[in-house]
């Protein structure tokens, strides 16, 4: 599309109408995820959505988060696929919001670029709306910007903040949290977002270019390390409901622990394993004094991981403040209900198994992650070692 030679903007790099295109290209897949609560369409200064549905709760409290894909664009950008980005930026944001029990309403998006190229503005669009629509979000509004010399022609960087509902009294987190309850792995897709740099610097190392064959994979090197995010939103939302109401939180007994778990519901607490890999994570949503042993005997590593630490000579173990390692979110449940959510789980098509018990009392000698991110939470160390085989 060319520009008019006497657009100053256009002659500052600035391709307005390139923007309009892409607009026009996403507006179907946006729409998608709209349903009546979205008033306004694509394309307002802001979205609107229709919050007479919270009458119906008794105490509403919004839950937020923002976050981004991180480097993991830049293997998008060597191999020119741009159509699993949205998907890891909602994986990012949207599944952070169900941590705490709540149900998504709504995102928005923002990406960044050096030069809008409408096609592939349009790829990543799709993508973030195919995976609100798979957690139940609508996609309200969002911008591209176009940032000449600040980003290369070819650069991108994407972001996202998305907003939820809980009740007050159904507020998942360390309060629940009880001596004897049970953690459950949620397996993971892959490399998921996180520990990209890492992952990055190994393949260069290695002189690996991402359009190589990955021989352990059937796949390139590039399309291995851009398997998407996998969502946990809705079958987590699902596995709330199965397992019964959070309706209050325990009272502490002299031993630390909370009675009244049947008030609690069957799941207490729930960690995104993100940055900080899966200790740290899980120790920011136990309660301070609590402690837990991560079985590692309980799972194999997925074999990217496994590949990743052989080329770059590290063992596997080294990894496990920077990787997710197979998991991609943990479950703090009632002991009574392991059986019932490791089943509802993979009825999700999500495979689950235990890794880890709640204890109250004094904990082992040796260290411990404790609290992560400015949470005080509990302590938490991974122990054994990883199984040779399948779970």
């Amino acid at each position: 599309m060319a520009d008019s030679p006497t657009n100053p903007y256009a002659e500052a790099g600035v391709d307005t109408a390139a923007g309009d295109l892409a607009v026009e290209l996403m507006k179907s897949s946006v729409r998608a995820t709209h349903g009546p609560e979205v008033l306004g369409g694509v394309g307002g200064f802001a979205g609107l959505f229709d919050a007479s549905a919270l009458l119906g709760y008794r105490r509403p409290l919004l839950a937020s988060s923002t976050d981004g894909v991180g480097t993991k664009v830049a293997i998008a950008q060597a191999i020119d696929k741009h159509d699993t980005i949205g998907q890891d930026l909602v994986g990012m944001v949207v599944d952070d919001i169900v941590v705490v029990g709540a149900k998504p309403l709504f995102m928005t998006d923002y990406i960044a670029c050096g030069k809008v190229y409408p096609n592939r503005i349009a790829d990543i669009v799709r993508g973030i709306a195919e995976a609100c629509a798979a957690t139940g979000t609508a996609l309200v509004g969002g911008e591209t910007a176009e940032h000449p010399g600040l980003l290369g022609v070819r650069d991108y960087d994407v972001a996202g903040a998305a907003t939820g509902v809980v009740e007050a009294d159904a507020v998942l987190g360390a309060d629940r949290v009880q001596d004897g309850d049970v953690v459950l792995a949620l397996a993971s897709s892959g490399l998921h977002s996180n520990g990209y740099s890492l992952v990055r610097h190994i393949v260069t190392n290695a002189g690996i270019g991402y359009g190589d064959n990955a021989a352990d994979f059937g796949a390139t090197w590039g399309e291995v390390l851009l398997e998407p995010t996998r969502l946990y939103t809705l079958p987590l939302l699902r596995l709330i409901e199965a397992l019964g109401p959070s309706t209050g939180s325990g009272t502490q007994t002299g031993s630390g622990a909370q009675a009244g778990s049947a008030a609690q519901g069957g799941v207490h607490a729930l960690s995104h394993v993100t940055g900080g890999g899966i200790a740290a994570n899980l120790a920011r949503v136990l309660p301070v004094g609590s402690w837990a042993e991560i079985d590692r005997s309980t799972w194999t590593p997925s074999p990217v991981f496994r590949v990743l630490a052989d080329i770059a000579g590290t063992p596997i173990e080294q990894t496990e403040g920077t990787w997710n390692l197979g998991i991609g979110f943990l479950a703090v449940v009632a002991a009574e209900a392991k059986d019932a959510a490791i089943a509802a789980i993979k009825a999700e098509g999500i495979d689950a198994w235990q890794v880890a018990t709640v204890h109250m009392n004094a904990r082992p000698d040796g260290a411990f992650e404790e609290g992560a991110k400015g949470v005080d939470g509990g302590a938490v160390r991974l122990v054994g070692a990883y199984a040779d085989g399948a779970n």
